[in-house]
């Protein structure tokens, strides 16, 4: 531990520069993670459909959602997920679960649907392929 600060007081300039990278980063971490979307495993997304009256959202391309979907999941396009707001205000006081491929490139969805006062706004974990990976049913 000596020799950590021997070095720190030796080359101040370096060791300031340093700590201010990794207050930076921890800021920018803190910041994603309160602002990303809480995640839902499969079991979680059939319990709040069942007992909540959840409403999932599929955010993948009409050609991918006809191939298989969840039973009474709602095709909504990412491209198109601004402009639907308005027929989702009818949902805002129920949880949605936000569906894509892979559980990645819906964030972005469900910020749109948190910045427009939907509160409940969760994502699953792993999208489609994991529902598909825990054999549950799929509608076609």
């Amino acid at each position: 531990m000596n020799e950590i600060i021997q070095f720190a007081q030796a080359h101040l300039a370096l060791s300031s520069a340093w700590l201010v990278v990794a207050i930076v980063l921890a800021i920018t971490q803190f910041r994603q993670m309160a602002a990303a979307p809480k995640s839902v495993n499969t079991q979680m997304l059939t319990n709040m459909v069942n007992r909540e009256n959840g409403v999932v959202i599929d955010i993948r391309p009409q050609a991918d959602f006809n191939k298989g979907h969840i039973h009474g999941a709602i095709n909504i396009p990412q491209s198109k997920v601004k402009d639907k707001l308005a027929d989702l205000e009818k949902y805002k006081n129920t949880p949605i679960i936000m569906v894509c491929a892979n559980g990645i490139s819906v964030i972005g969805a469900c910020n749109i649907l948190k910045k427009s006062g939907i509160e409940q706004v969760f994502k699953l974990t792993g999208g489609m392929n994991s529902w598909v990976g825990d054999n549950l049913p799929v509608v076609k």
